[in-house]
């Protein structure tokens, strides 16, 4: 994106996801944002790259505080380990993480051409 104008469904994104998307798109390896993995269940991925199967999720502050809800974080479970039945490795991190680059850094180790 040659500007820095943000499109209405970015402006819509919580803002660790945002700062995460920013990054990931300057990697120019096609990262799908909102990537449905195990169909016909509605599970996504915050971004994906399914050519590799890597996959990473942002946990957001609202987001986290959901995540304490026990019906909410057994959902969270079984999503995991559907991921990772299917041979997806995923990273996973706070919004903080994502907006300092830490994620990032992950994200660049698990790459094939990481060196």
């Amino acid at each position: 994106m040659a500007t820095n104008r943000l499109s209405p469904e970015e402006a819509r994104m919580p803002k660790g996801e945002l700062a995460l998307w920013v990054q990931l798109r300057k990697q120019q390896h096609g990262w799908v944002r909102q990537y449905r993995f195990a169909p016909p269940r509605r599970w996504t991925f915050d971004f994906a790259l399914p050519e590799y199967r890597l996959a990473v999720e942002v946990d957001g502050g609202s987001a986290w505080q959901g995540h304490g809800q026990v019906s909410r974080r057994e959902g969270d479970y079984e999503k995991a380990n559907e991921a990772v039945a299917r041979g997806w490795r995923v990273l996973r991190g706070s919004t903080e993480q994502a907006e300092n680059g830490t994620l990032l850094t992950f994200v660049r180790r698990c790459m094939p051409d990481h060196h």
